[in-house]
């Protein structure tokens, strides 16, 4: 639970706060998951480990202490001038961490993706974004290999990081539900609920206007695409796994 220093003036003044330890964790895992290396399933696992943490330090708050943590706003860039194939999946992380997303281009017209919500859904955010970019690189380098490609043009590496971007995404967002509903039936109270409560009235303040992209209409090298949904389907993205390597290794 969070401590706190009522001022004199009838401000409340965080002292020490789980989110801090919940930061340190979080950041160790990125450490031990991405810095250090380790095999995709491990990294996947760290990653579904980072929402059971989320979670479990949202439980232990009120509704009223959770409404009290701030909201903001964070920016990963991918300094590429076009949007990458891991897009695909950017709106289930979003999801995935009860988060806002929008894309949008720096002042030399790279393209960065800025992830808006409470502090502790933010650096979720971050971490599985990397997991995922890491998890989606390594099986292209695999599935090269096995190809033997001694030249590939940007239509097959492209067209199976969508593919396995696509079925990330698919992925996360039953996950998604499952752990919701985990929830629910396990405490009786709906986290989703007033997360989204407080994100949605702290948005409303950016007053931003949103376009919906289209479309951009590219063709795909079908061969590869289903590889890399098949490199999706195989991985294991939830906690319980046994550590070995993926079947797409």
């Amino acid at each position: 639970m969070c401590a706190y220093l009522r001022r004199a003036g009838g401000s409340d003044t965080v002292m020490a706060t789980d989110l801090d330890k919940l930061k340190a964790r979080l950041q160790a895992l990125r450490e031990k998951t991405i810095a250090n290396g380790c095999t995709e399933e491990e990294a996947l696992s760290a990653a579904a480990k980072v929402a059971e943490l989320l979670d479990r330090h949202d439980l232990s708050l009120s509704d009223l202490e959770i409404r009290d943590e701030q909201c903001t706003q964070s920016a990963i860039e991918t300094n590429r001038k076009q949007r990458q194939p891991i897009s695909s999946c950017i709106p289930a992380i979003a999801d995935y961490c009860d988060c806002k997303v929008w894309q949008e281009k720096d002042e030399t017209g790279r393209v960065r993706y800025v992830f808006f919500g409470l502090r502790p859904s933010i650096e979720m955010a971050h971490y599985v974004y990397d997991v995922i970019a890491t998890a989606m690189q390594t099986a292209w380098m695999d599935y090269a290999r096995q190809q033997r490609f001694i030249r590939y043009g940007h239509d097959e590496k492209g067209s199976f990081l969508f593919g396995m971007a696509v079925s990330i995404a698919d992925k996360l967002g039953a996950m998604k539900a499952e752990r919701d509903e985990a929830i629910r039936v396990s405490t009786g109270r709906d986290l989703v609920v007033v997360r989204h409560a407080i994100v949605e009235a702290e948005f409303a303040k950016l007053d931003l206007n949103l376009r919906r992209r289209r479309a951009s209409g590219k063709t795909v090298a079908l061969k590869a695409f289903e590889a890399g949904q098949f490199a999706g389907q195989a991985l294991a993205l939830h906690p319980g796994i046994s550590g070995k390597r993926a079947s797409g290794k």
